[in-house]
């Protein structure tokens, strides 16, 4: 299972994790925006492929925003994806370690 991190842009919420058996998605969750919707997302997701939830939540738009949680989403399971088959990954969150 590789886990990933994804810095939203855009939205309410800041980051969303998740983790990724190969392009099946797992264990999502929001760091910031709307409490009930972002729980509820989590649930109906849970094992989708990176696929799936791209073709449905693409272009979703909250607002004027010109993207939503929901978007920003699809991007993050298809950059998890991307991120899960480079040895050289290292996620946003972790410090700068200068060795």
């Amino acid at each position: 299972m590789f886990h990933f991190d994804y810095l939203t842009q855009g939205t309410c919420s800041k980051i969303i994790s998740m983790d990724l058996d190969g392009d099946v998605v797992r264990n999502i969750q929001f760091m910031g925006g709307c409490d009930g919707n972002l729980k509820a997302i989590p649930l109906i997701l849970d094992g989708w492929t990176v696929d799936a939830i791209e073709s449905k939540l693409t272009g979703v738009q909250c607002g004027m925003r010109g993207t939503s949680c929901a978007n920003q989403l699809a991007k993050a399971v298809r950059a998890g994806l991307e991120a899960s088959k480079d040895p050289n990954y290292k996620s946003p969150l972790d410090e700068d370690d200068d060795e």
